[in-house]
């Protein structure tokens, strides 16, 4: 049986208008993530994850490789899984 843990993340730094929510869910989609993605009205994305941890990790280095998205800080903390079955890109601000 595979542990699945839910994690909710802010992310600051240059991370909006840079693909970013766009990257997080296209990644996703191929890690077999769920969870959701949404752009902050201070300029900071959040997003929450739901899957093993190692294909959250993945996911988050993916994000991080991009040279277009400068990440300068990140908070993340686990939470109470919900059983989600997709990843979306939500309406921020």
């Amino acid at each position: 049986m595979k542990t699945m843990i839910r994690k909710h993340w802010i992310f600051y730094g240059d991370v909006q208008g840079v693909g970013f929510r766009s990257r997080a869910c296209h990644a996703a989609e191929q890690l077999g993530v769920t969870g959701w993605v949404k752009n902050l009205w201070n300029g900071s994305v959040e997003m929450e994850t739901e899957g093993e941890e190692a294909a959250i990790e993945r996911l988050i280095a993916n994000i991080q490789s991009s040279r277009a998205i400068e990440i300068v800080r990140m908070e993340s903390k686990e939470i109470p899984t919900c059983g989600s079955t997709y990843f979306s890109i939500r309406r921020g601000n």
